[in-house]
């Protein structure tokens, strides 16, 4: 059989191209197992800065001290002033940051949105309406563009929140029996310990 040059290059020119589809398709399947590994470091790595005894500490700050600090005018001016603010005496600083920084990664899906909202998404709601006080104080003369990357994750949060009230539990596995033990006795008055409040009754009473 005699093949023409014409059918020969156009057979050479199909088979070069099923080789660089098939070159191409290896590079995107390794491109996404380097993306996916690099996402598991990311995400091992944010949980470990997470569970940091500074970080921790800073929470428990905003949780419970945050809104009594912002009652003192000095505190509220080293907020506003532009310049470094100490997060030694601003332990809310120390997450501000912290968000910010995750809504960095989240933005640019250095770390996978659903899998941090899964698990962040309920404190980072917490979290950022404890802190709008502080975030409008730090905006007055430093502009919107304060804490944007923050304020990003904050609005993910809400929004995935509300697309999953009840959390995102595999649909089909059976759940497990959460018996309260403590309900009762946690939510009748103890006797003993409202009679030591009012105090010994006497007949003239």
């Amino acid at each position: 059989m005699h093949w023409s040059l014409e059918l020969l290059n156009s057979v050479a020119a199909a088979g070069t191209f099923f080789v660089i589809l098939a070159t191409a398709i290896a590079a995107g399947v390794e491109l996404r197992h380097l993306q996916a590994k690099n996402q598991l470091q990311a995400q091992i790595a944010l949980l470990q800065d997470f569970r940091s005894p500074e970080l921790q500490e800073a929470l428990r700050y905003v949780q419970f001290y945050l809104d009594h600090k912002m009652r003192d005018p000095q505190y509220r001016r080293e907020l506003a002033q532009l310049g470094f603010i100490d997060a030694r005496v601003h332990p809310e600083m120390t997450v501000c940051n912290w968000f910010n920084e995750m809504g960095t990664l989240v933005k640019y899906n250095i770390v996978e949105p659903d899998v941090f909202l899964d698990q962040f998404a309920r404190l980072i709601n917490a979290a950022w309406r404890n802190l709008t006080p502080v975030m409008a104080i730090l905006r007055r003369h430093r502009g919107a563009v304060q804490y944007q990357n923050f304020e990003y994750l904050a609005a993910l949060a809400r929004r995935w929140v509300t697309d999953h009230p009840q959390g995102v539990y595999p649909t089909g596995a059976p759940h497990m029996e959460v018996r309260d033990v403590w309900r009762e006795a946690d939510t009748v008055p103890d006797a003993t310990a409202a009679s030591s409040e009012t105090g010994p009754q006497t007949a003239g009473d």
